[in-house]
């Protein structure tokens, strides 16, 4: 099924919050980081390597829903609605219910993952949310894993780099979320789990250089001993 487009990319951010935004920062503050916090222990090493400013890329393994939700909680407030999980449109956007609660509680880019046109084609969706100042978190595996082995990455990611060379990428490894909320199942179970985020880097090469530097870089993360 092709998926719809009709949503406009996200634009520049202005300076007063909409209702959705609102809505956003009060489920991660009620709802969401006191899940995070108190269910799954979530503990976070390397915060400091986030970029304090945006456009940025955050990429990262995935093997759980809760992977979104645990790297939004990263953030300040008032910077998530400048901050967009790229997700899959047929999936998140399946129907009415689904497509309000993604796009508020997470502010989603949705994406065709098949039947690509140049109409629908991601690559220039992504291009024009960095160029309006817009941060991106992206998972190259392209779909959900079944267990801690990860997934190659997908070159969509070079193609963005190719033409926003200057936006910092960020590495992350995330432990265990796939135990607490395996995929297929709705109910998560208490799981300790982490968020390992590596130094920032700017990348250039070619598609193949920069898509196995990235898989390395988030490969050498889950190599790091647990923390204590």
């Amino acid at each position: 099924m092709a998926a719809s487009m009709s949503h406009p990319t996200p634009q520049a951010a202005s300076t007063r919050l909409t209702g959705r935004d609102v809505l956003q920062m009060l489920l991660f503050t009620l709802l969401i980081k006191p899940f995070l916090t108190l269910f799954i222990g979530l503990r976070v090493r390397g915060r400091a390597h986030l970029p304090a400013t945006d456009p940025f890329i955050v990429v990262a393994n995935h093997s759980s829903h809760l992977d979104t939700l645990a790297l939004l909680s990263l953030f300040p407030l008032t910077r998530l609605r400048r901050i967009h999980p790229v997700a899959a449109a047929d999936y998140f956007q399946r129907n009415r219910l689904i497509s309000a609660i993604t796009r508020t509680a997470c502010h989603i880019l949705p994406i065709a993952r098949r039947d690509i046109t140049e109409d629908n084609d991601p690559i220039p969706r992504m291009i024009a949310c960095l160029k309006a100042g817009q941060s991106l978190l992206l998972f190259p595996e392209g779909t959900r894993g079944s267990g801690a082995a990860m997934g190659p990455f997908r070159s969509g990611i070079a193609r963005v780099l190719e033409q926003m060379p200057e936006v910092p990428v960020v590495p992350a490894y995330l432990v265990n979320m796939g135990r607490s909320l395996p995929k297929g199942e709705c109910i998560p179970v208490p799981f300790f789990c982490e968020v390992r985020l590596g130094e920032a880097r700017q990348l250039r090469g070619s598609r193949q250089e920069m898509v196995q530097a990235l898989e390395q870089a988030v490969r050498a993360l889950a190599d790091v001993a647990p923390a204590s």
